[in-house]
């Protein structure tokens, strides 16, 4: 995958949780685990997608 969409995949993650977040506190008495679960998937696959991003060199072994 391409490391230069790194910090977009953060960003857009961020943002969905920040909303979850907020759909969480504005619907207190009624919050359903199903739609918690529905809404957390988007954040859950960007945050995936920043993961699956990132390569570390792992050359530090000696020859």
């Amino acid at each position: 995958m391409n490391p230069k969409y790194r910090y977009l995949y953060i960003i857009i993650g961020s943002i969905l949780l920040v909303m979850l977040i907020v759909q969480i506190v504005m619907t207190y008495p009624d919050v359903s685990a199903q739609g918690v679960l529905l809404d957390a998937l988007p954040s859950l696959l960007f945050y995936y997608l920043a993961y699956k991003t990132y390569h570390e060199k792992k050359d530090s072994e000696l020859m």
